[in-house]
């Protein structure tokens, strides 16, 4: 089994426009005497590698600490991907991932319900319509935001309005299309609108 980090480095991180970059904040060090050397840090719950609870956008929406884990953790179907994700590559995309799941005999928790889109890819309304419809349970991408960097809020409304964990910020470079085991946990903060994830992807 070899293990994939698709997160990235929390302070050296990209984060959306207009958030805070995180910061390393240096309590104690042993080499000033001090018995331990102990960090603290700042940061927004969307920079690096993180997940959207439906609470990001939807005022009535769960928090990160109500959503079901099996969300975070199970199998994925990583699919590469360039420019404007449109409702046909949604279903192409979703259409592979169920062909190559039935392979798996994985029962209720099939690889077609995660998704995850490795390239330069930003999802349309009409694509997160299509992955709403589809049930699935959680849609992972490499930039920032699912939705355009300039519009981002009708696809989320879409996603999350069908309780669709987002998992944003991953690094899929090393990774080959096809079926792996994911765990995105989140940090569990009680109320929070998301949190940042150590996002781990597992060959089978």
């Amino acid at each position: 089994m070899k293990i994939y980090d698709i997160t990235q480095e929390l302070f050296t991180c990209n984060v959306f426009p207009g958030d805070p970059q995180p910061e390393r904040i240096v309590q104690l060090r042993i080499a000033d005497g001090e018995m331990c050397n102990l960090t603290a840090f700042k940061m927004c719950a969307h920079n690096g590698t993180h997940v959207d609870a439906p609470y990001h956008f939807i005022d009535d929406g769960k928090t990160i600490d109500e959503v079901d884990l099996k969300r975070f953790v199970g199998y994925a179907y990583v699919a590469s991907h360039e420019g404007a994700l449109t409702a046909n590559d949604a279903r192409d995309i979703i259409g592979k991932a169920k062909a190559a799941d039935e392979s798996l005999s994985a029962g209720d928790d099939k690889a077609s319900y995660r998704i995850l889109v490795k390239g330069d890819a930003v999802v349309t309304e009409d694509a997160a319509k299509v992955f709403a419809e589809e049930g699935i349970l959680l849609f992972g991408n490499e930039f920032q935001t699912v939705g355009p960097e300039d519009a981002p809020m009708a696809v989320h409304l879409i996603m999350l309005g069908a309780e669709i964990v987002l998992l944003e910020g991953i690094r899929l470079s090393e990774v080959e299309d096809g079926v792996y085991f994911l765990n995105a946990a989140p940090i569990n903060l009680g109320g929070a609108d998301g949190a940042p994830c150590r996002a781990l992807l597992m060959s089978l």
